[in-house]
């Protein structure tokens, strides 16, 4: 699949997200639009879709880049504890720091989705058997360890409606004013970018990544930083987003290979397509009200993570025979 395709893909379909809504609106009101469509437009649903874009894109490479430091293919902010540990941080920031800043609550979230993604990596540290699908188990059964936690506190202070909010993903509710918290993930994809080669070499082992003058501890706690402040910024603006982190890296290495710098634009792409497309999606098939992104994403995306499954043990099992 070649660049150009994605980005033509992309824009027809970034066009199309503009024009769906209860609100009426159509290309040819663009040359004479009312206040209320000018207002609907610039307020709503334009900020929904530059969100949506930059969630696609920057959780999509922080799927690329744990897979590559844990050298796992099964490994994402989500089977990882990372966005489970996020919104820890953000309940947290919720019970002890009551009148914080969308900026102070992303900066705690930060610290406890960087905290809990070195606790999984410490974990991963000590597994013996290192096998492509019981590495995310244990990630999943760390995630759910944390969650069980934030519920308990959750519960025990009346906040379960608000931590609720952060468990389903959902651009239904981003306004202008409400998501330019996400612009942060812009430099900092631009920071994977600059990285990526070294990345790539860390990949390799700590041995291998040493003998070749890399800095090994250095470089994965920048991907983990990376990896955690992006989280971060998604899970409280827009929640979280099952899957993605974990299929589009998986997808892109199928029919580019398992080159890191070369990956991350295609990845960074398919991963605001498949987005944009599961949030079109969402919003037409019971219109006029729309399912959350969390829930098109996890139906699509767990049908594509059982045929990676699949793919992966018939794969084993040839390279075996």
């Amino acid at each position: 699949m070649k660049k150009r395709y994605l980005v033509s893909a992309l824009l027809l379909f970034s066009v199309l997200s503009l024009f769906i809504g209860v609100t009426d609106l159509t290309p040819l009101d663009l040359f004479s639009l009312t206040e209320d469509q000018a207002h609907i437009l610039w307020v709503s649903r334009v900020p929904r879709l530059v969100s949506i874009l930059i969630a696609g894109a920057s959780i999509s490479i922080c799927g690329l880049i744990m897979q590559q430091l844990t050298r796992n293919k099964f490994v994402s902010p989500t089977t990882a504890g990372t966005m489970d540990s996020a919104r820890l941080g953000v309940l947290v920031s919720l019970m002890i720091f009551t009148s914080a800043s969308p900026l102070q609550k992303m900066s705690i979230a930060f610290l406890f989705a960087l905290l809990g993604t070195f606790i999984f990596m410490k974990i991963l540290d000590r597994i013996k058997f290192k096998d492509v699908i019981f590495v995310p188990l244990v990630g999943l059964m760390f995630g759910n360890i944390i969650s069980s936690i934030a519920t308990f506190f959750a519960y025990k202070n009346d906040l379960i409606q608000n931590m609720s909010s952060w468990m389903q993903g959902d651009f239904s509710m981003i306004m202008s004013g409400r998501y330019e918290l996400m612009y942060i993930s812009i430099p900092i994809m631009i920071l994977a970018y600059v990285f990526a080669n070294k990345f790539t070499i860390a990949g390799m082992g700590e041995d291998f990544s040493k003998s070749l003058g890399l800095n090994y501890k250095t470089v994965v706690n920048i991907g983990l930083v990376i990896v955690a402040f992006v989280t971060s910024s998604v899970v409280l603006t827009v929640g979280m987003i099952p899957f993605l982190g974990l299929i589009i890296p998986n997808i892109v290495s199928i029919y580019q290979g398992d080159h890191l710098k070369k990956n991350l634009p295609h990845t960074a792409l398919l991963g605001a397509l498949f987005v944009l497309f599961c949030d079109i999606i969402g919003r037409i098939v019971i219109f006029p009200y729309e399912l959350s992104i969390s829930l098109t994403v996890g139906v699509i995306g767990s049908g594509i993570f059982v045929y990676l499954l699949l793919r992966s043990k018939l794969g084993s099992k040839s390279n075996a025979s």
